[in-house]
């Protein structure tokens, strides 16, 4: 028998300790031996959990008990987190974990912490998805080309909305509060920094490049509007929040932000609130991954799948993926060297000469137009809706700058980039 230790009983950690109870049969022909949810640690005893298992509000307890074979880390934050599971394996207990925060910051440190003890995480990324398991060993033989993920289902629906029914962002975030999906301060998950957590996870895992949420391009979705949807419909467009991991010689790009995506794209087609992840390998190609991406029956699902596996294997698998060294010195692009297409929203006085003052100074900058919007706002504004060939980054991020310096625009310039 294999005893768990719950650190965390709100949704997900209920929903761990019924899952074992309820699918016990199943899940103890899976493992070879019975699992068992032996106790929970909660802040707030007096609280109903919804669960049969014993409670207590003393972790030391739970840490210290000889009988408790793994530790179930489902608290949230980071500094706590990392103090008690570094105690947890200090004990020689098994660790499972759907921190995301925690891997940004700490899972180097981790990694060296856990030696051969099981240290498991699939659930911190994607939920449901199982694409850590997919990148650790399903796609061992490959070299990862590109990683692109839609791994946050509150943007993911929010966006949706606004694309196919109109919705201004407003008024869907406020829907999108309303029904559970973003928090009361929704900017950990509109502003881009809970996707760009996980993409730092698969980063590791994929590249073996240790970054910090700092290090990497994050923008969020705040700034889309009605102009950026009739554009992206124009051109048969979706908009989606994506993660980027892509192999540029021996750099490696990350960075989280909005994009437009051709409709024909398989990831261009994850809509609502599902995760999707496409893994392109040299010798795989293309695979994609789909699923929910939060919930509590879901990523309890996938810290079980762990359980599971530590139940099997006794050993812990390469926590990041790698055993050694994997002898490419791969290093962290810069976010000024990043190449894409790029499309600019440029509110203008509508009169004679804007649009060659505006394509003046994107050609002094090597920047060159392919596609082009004009929409009134009224008898003296318009919207210059552009979009670019491949460039430069910092091309762009200058031209802007220098539009604005040059006074042609009558609000702040909007970028978003295009993945084709």
């Amino acid at each position: 028998m294999m005893k768990v230790g719950i650190i965390g009983v709100g949704t997900v950690g209920a929903s761990v300790a019924n899952i074992l109870r309820d699918n016990k049969d199943i899940i103890t022909a899976r493992a070879g031996c019975e699992i068992t949810p032996a106790i929970g640690v909660v802040n707030n005893l007096s609280k109903d959990r919804g669960v049969t298992v014993e409670l207590t509000d003393d972790i030391e307890k739970v840490l210290n008990d000889d009988s408790i074979d793994i530790i179930v880390e489902l608290m949230g934050g980071v500094e706590k987190p990392f103090e008690v599971v570094k105690k947890a394996l200090a004990n020689g207990k098994a660790v499972v974990t759907a921190n995301k925060a925690l891997l940004a910051y700490h899972r180097y440190e981790l990694q060296e912490l856990a030696g051969e003890t099981p240290f498991e995480y699939e659930a911190a990324v994607a939920g449901g998805i199982p694409i850590i398991n997919a990148l650790r060993e399903g796609l061992t033989a490959n070299h990862i080309q590109s990683i692109r993920g839609i791994m946050n289902g509150t943007c993911n629906y929010m966006l949706t909305k606004m694309i196919n029914e109109g919705v201004d962002y407003e008024t869907i975030l406020k829907e999108s509060q309303e029904l559970g999906y973003a928090e009361a301060d929704p900017t950990f998950d509109v502003g881009g920094f809970d996707a760009a957590h996980k993409l730092l996870i698969l980063g590791s895992i994929a590249y073996g490049i240790d970054a910090k949420p700092e290090d990497i391009l994050i923008e969020g979705i705040q700034d889309i509007a009605p102009e950026d949807i009739d554009f992206a419909n124009e051109f048969d467009y979706s908009i989606k929040l994506l993660t980027i991991a892509k192999k540029i010689g021996s750099e490696i790009e990350l960075r989280v932000h909005p994009v437009f995506i051709p409709n024909n794209e398989m990831i261009s087609k994850v809509d609502g609130v599902m995760n999707g992840v496409s893994v392109i390998g040299d010798k795989v190609g293309e695979t994609m991954y789909y699923g929910p991406g939060a919930g509590g029956d879901a990523t309890a699902s996938a810290v079980i799948a762990n359980i599971v596996d530590i139940a099997r294997r006794g050993k812990g698998s390469p926590m990041l993926g790698f055993e050694s060294s994997h002898g490419e010195d791969l290093t962290l692009m810069s976010k000024d060297d990043i190449q894409t297409k790029y499309y600019l929203r440029l509110r203008v006085e509508d009169k004679v000469g804007v649009l060659a003052r505006v394509a003046t100074i994107l050609g002094d900058k090597n920047i060159s137009i392919e596609k082009m919007i004009q929409k009134p706002l009224n008898r003296t504004c318009a919207h210059l809706l552009l979009s670019t060939h491949t460039s430069i980054e910092k091309d762009i991020v200058d031209a802007l700058n220098a539009i604005e310096e040059a006074g042609v625009v009558t609000a702040k310039p909007v970028m978003i980039r295009i993945e084709d």
